[in-house]
């Protein structure tokens, strides 16, 4: 795969960077699977998705390979020279080098870069990444249930807390929370989703896994928001959604699928048909910290979405 990336990286540096027309065309699967980007993105998703990544990456870099990198690629909004060489230059001048010195720096930049973005899980403060979270609504019944089943794997030693919070906002006190098994719950406070400590029966070592499930149970149908958002703020391998409704197959269901959030823009999702059952099974792969994954099927005003875990 490295190898792959660092083709595709450098293929990608060509022309205007990540401002080329057509720039789905450019990213190849290797560079697709790191973005997290996928075959229902459009070409302004898989921008965004390019972009972020991009940057995120850079920033990890050694600072004298960080202006180089940015610019090979055309993330700074003031260098969007419409040639790659053009940008070099502009480098070499800002920084009084020559050009050659440049182009070095920004192919160990791409090197770098294809290390980072090969790594399948990248770490986060905490100490552990979520290896599969698993999610159940039911929405046919008088009081709407939500199962969340986490798997987790550690990263370091000495982990005796793993902080989550709930993947929906929670409106007033109309549910209850109940951790089914894998430790003890605390409540942490939160703007508009409850947030969570698990603390687990032992310290975890590195290398170990550990199961936690917690059930919400509400007091009534409207007291549950019509939507399960997940942003991650760690690296998820597998987010495996169902809901089930009440045999309506008419219901409006739209998907998000790694999105990228802006303030001044809500996101539409993909639309999704609910089957003869009246249920909805999604799977989201390699989720991304920060990207928005998860369903929703109605009022957007009661589901904004913020980290979740």
């Amino acid at each position: 795969m490295m190898k792959n990336l660092v083709r595709e990286l450098k293929t990608l540096r060509k022309g205007r960077g990540v401002h080329a027309a057509r720039i789905a065309d450019k990213i190849g699967p290797a560079l697709a699977a790191a973005c997290g980007i996928t075959r229902a993105d459009g070409s302004v998703a898989a921008k965004q998705k390019l972009v972020t990544r991009l940057t995120e990456l850079v920033e990890q870099l050694p600072e004298d390979l960080q202006l180089a990198a940015r610019a090979a690629f055309g993330l700074i909004p003031d260098v969007r020279h419409p040639l790659y060489q053009e940008r070099v230059s502009w480098v070499a001048a800002a920084i009084d080098r020559d050009s050659r010195t440049v182009r070095r720096r920004v192919d160990e930049a791409v090197d770098q870069l294809a290390e980072l973005a090969a790594t399948t899980v990248r770490r986060d403060d905490g100490g552990w990444h979520t290896v599969e979270l698993s999610v159940a609504v039911a929405l046919d019944r008088g009081q709407p249930e939500v199962l969340e089943r986490y798997q987790v794997l550690v990263d370091q030693d000495g982990v005796d807390s793993l902080e989550f919070a709930s993947l929906f906002p929670v409106l007033g006190r109309d549910v209850d929370v109940q951790l089914l098994y894998g430790g003890t719950l605390r409540e942490r406070g939160g703007a508009d989703r409850r947030g969570f400590t698990l603390v687990p029966a032992e310290p975890l070592g590195r290398g170990d896994t550990h199961d936690f499930a917690v059930r919400y149970r509400f007091a009534h149908r409207d007291a549950m928001p019509p939507c399960v958002l997940h942003v991650p703020a760690r690296p998820c391998d597998v987010f495996d959604l169902r809901v089930r409704f009440e045999h309506d197959r008419k219901r409006l269901v739209r998907a998000f699928d790694g999105v990228l959030q802006r303030t001044d823009v809500e996101a539409n999702g993909l639309q999704q048909a609910v089957d003869r059952a009246g249920e909805v099974h999604l799977r989201f792969r390699q989720l991304l910290p920060g990207l928005l994954y998860g369903a929703r099927w109605g009022s957007s005003a009661v589901c904004s979405a913020r980290r979740a875990s």
